[in-house]
C-alpha cells in the first residue's frame, strides 16, 4: 500500500482559537472549472467560514477560492457554497451533533491528499472570552517557562 501524501493548502487558525475542537471528520469537497488549480496555488481564505446540513447533505459556506487568474469563462463565483463528500453514516453522526445546543461544523485546514482536495471538518464548541483569555496566558505561561529552561540549560 502507498504511502498517503498530506500537502496542506490553507489552514484557520482562528477556528482553534475560538472553539473547542470535539471531533475531526475528512471530507472530500466538490470542485467546478478551475477551482482545483487555484486551491494547488493557495489561494484559499477559511475565515468566518462554516458547515451546515441540508437535505441530509453537507455544505461549506463562507469558503472563498479565487478565481484563477489564467481562467476564462469557467470561473466560478469565489463565495459559493461547496457540496463536501462524506459517507451517510458520517452524515448521520453530524447531524446528531450539530443538533446538541452549542456544536457547531467548522472547517479547520484545506490539504491535498493523493492528489484530491480534502476538508478537514471539525464538531467544535464556541468558547467564552475568559476561555479564550486563559489560553492566551497559559501559552504565555508555558513559553516564560520554555525560555527559562533554555537558560537555565546554558549555565
Amino acid at each position: 500500500m502507498a504511502k498517503e501524501i498530506i500537502k496542506p493548502v490553507s489552514q484557520n487558525k482562528k477556528a482553534r482559537h475560538d472553539y473547542f475542537i470535539e471531533q475531526t471528520f475528512e471530507a472530500g469537497i466538490v470542485l467546478a472549472g478551475t477551482e482545483v488549480k487555484s486551491v494547488r496555488q493557495g489561494k484559499v481564505n477559511l475565515r468566518d467560514s462554516y458547515a451546515y446540513i441540508k437535505d441530509s447533505e453537507v455544505f461549506i459556506s463562507g469558503m472563498h477560492i479565487s478565481p484563477y487568474e489564467k481562467g476564462n469563462i469557467y470561473n466560478m463565483d469565489p463565495m459559493r457554497d461547496r457540496k463536501l463528500l462524506l459517507h451517510k453514516f458520517e452524515i448521520n453522526k453530524l447531524i446528531g451533533y450539530t443538533q446538541q445546543k452549542g456544536l457547531t461544523l467548522v472547517p479547520l485546514q484545506v490539504y491535498f491528499k493523493n492528489g484530491k482536495v480534502k476538508v478537514e471538518l471539525a464538531v467544535a464548541r464556541g468558547k467564552k472570552l475568559y476561555d479564550k483569555r486563559r489560553d492566551i496566558a497559559e501559552r504565555d505561561a508555558k513559553r516564560e517557562m520554555d525560555r527559562r529552561m533554555k537558560d537555565y540549560n546554558r549555565q
